[in-house]
């Protein structure tokens, strides 16, 4: 059985291979691998590798693969700033010998990268599980293109991985993370945020408290922004690709009918109660429509690219987010956006306040305003950088060690000058990515917020005719 995965390396790529050639047994692992040169010297040491026996490189020297990796990076220029990809394949204890390992290793190698990359496969002996560890330059040697590094690729490296234990007679992990969705899934938890199954679950069990019949219950995930398959039995929001299957999630249409039965009418409206969200609703209860009219602005003015108010739809989308957090804390969740889509981006909260606070700091409010400062920081970094350059050029005329260090000093002045203006073009150019989605994503919550209210106005129309009766 082997265990495999890889992560990107960023950094400097002969401190990394340096690095990877000797390490220090005893530094934490989050030091190991900083950059290309740390990871290619780590995975060749020595002392782990039964005297470098069990080293070999792909389409570059085992002895020389850093000079072999630099010189494809320099030739083709390297793009980006991952230098190189760093991949384990751990065996159980007692199961493989060193040199099958090591074979298994190359072959695993040269079937997921060899026919486009450089590789260094190593084997280390330290542990009680013989392990690889597999560096790839980013750059392939044959047409400088760089490694993706899309999820799919680690799926695949996982079945290679699989078939070639299996060809040599080991067992393989079934059923284990990281197949289909669930890589992305992991680090979204890890980060202590929601997938969009996640919010579906929560919005199910919620619904299965609050429904009186089954239909009630998809009438109420069609409340909440889901478009419900009487066919498939499966739901999915606007924006997802594809359906999600109630029965493979656990909710056959039986399983929710008796969940449902569970509860009894005073149970139900306890339930009511607690969950508060589809009570009867004022104005003020609709965050985005008590936005909209503080702020004097509704999206439906925004639907022109050139129109949009980019300012304002970050802002409100942080706002709500920010919402959110209020609630989640207080364990109420009357208020909070209705959309799915809008709740599951919590899990950027960060970057869009920043890319927010970005808009409000230089008063960009259209999307004209946001291209034009990108192309003005771009121009400043690119006009910085050529200074820095030649006064690089001019350390090889330096006619004083007095000379060179007040050289390097100026430059070192040039790039925290830089530093800011990369983070601003960074988060800039996110929020250009982001902002026409963004702002459909504020529509359809305007959307689903008015016709939500349209609901609670004729429920309490239908009541009032009731009780006068």
């Amino acid at each position: 059985m082997a265990t495999t995965g890889f992560w990107p390396v960023k950094g400097s790529l002969k401190s990394v291979v340096d690095y990877a050639e000797n390490p220090d047994k005893t530094t934490e692992k989050k030091y190991l691998d900083s950059d290309l040169a740390k990871v290619v010297q780590y995975a060749a040491n020595d002392a782990k590798t039964d005297k470098k026996m069990y080293v070999s490189g792909i389409h570059c020297t085992k002895d020389h693969a850093y000079e072999d990796m630099l010189a494809v990076q320099k030739r083709f220029g390297l793009r980006g700033s991952n230098v190189a990809y760093h991949g384990f394949q751990s065996f159980r204890p007692d199961e493989v010998t060193p040199e099958e390992a090591h074979q298994i290793g190359i072959e695993t190698a040269k079937k997921m990268w060899g026919d486009r990359y450089q590789v260094l496969v190593t084997t280390h002996l330290n542990t009680d599980s013989v392990h690889n560890h597999i560096v790839v330059n980013a750059v392939a040697y044959v047409d400088g293109k760089k490694f993706q590094n899309h999820i799919g690729d680690h799926i695949e490296f996982r079945k290679i991985s699989d078939r070639i234990c299996l060809e040599h007679g080991l067992s393989i992990l079934e059923n284990a993370p990281f197949y289909g969705g669930e890589k992305k899934s992991y680090w979204i938890h890890k980060s202590g945020q929601k997938t969009h199954r996640d919010i579906l679950k929560d919005d199910i069990e919620e619904c299965i408290k609050l429904a009186w019949t089954d239909g009630h219950f998809i009438e109420l995930l069609e409340e909440r922004g889901y478009i419900y398959d009487y066919t498939r039995h499966s739901v999915r929001a606007p924006s997802w690709e594809r359906g999600v299957r109630l029965d493979r999630m656990g909710y056959s249409k039986e399983d929710i009918m008796d969940r449902i039965m569970e509860y009894d009418h005073l149970q139900k409206r306890r339930n009511y109660v607690n969950y508060g969200s589809y009570q009867p609703k004022s104005y003020n209860d609709y965050p985005l429509l008590q936005l909209e009219r503080q702020l004097d602005f509704t999206i439906d003015h925004s639907t022109s690219g050139a129109k949009v108010v980019v300012s304002l739809v970050f802002y409100i989308v942080v706002e709500l987010l920010k919402l959110m957090l209020r609630e989640q804390d207080r364990n109420t969740y009357r208020t909070q956006p209705i959309s799915p889509e809008l709740r599951l981006e919590l899990a950027r909260f960060d970057e869009l306040n920043a890319q927010t606070m970005l808009l409000g700091r230089n008063h960009i409010d259209t999307l004209p305003q946001l291209e034009s400062f990108i192309v003005e920081k771009s121009d400043a970094i690119n006009t910085l950088e050529k200074e820095r350059q030649q006064l690089y050029n001019s350390l090889k005329t330096a006619k004083s060690p007095e000379t060179e260090v007040e050289i390097r000093e100026k430059a070192k002045g040039i790039t925290k000058r830089i530093t800011p203006l990369r983070k601003d073009l960074k988060t800039a150019k996110g929020a250009l990515e982001r902002t026409k989605y963004l702002a459909g994503l504020v529509q359809t919550e305007h959307n689903m917020e008015v016709a939500q209210l349209h609901r609670e106005q004729r429920r309490k129309m239908e009541r009032d005719r009731g009780w006068e009766r």
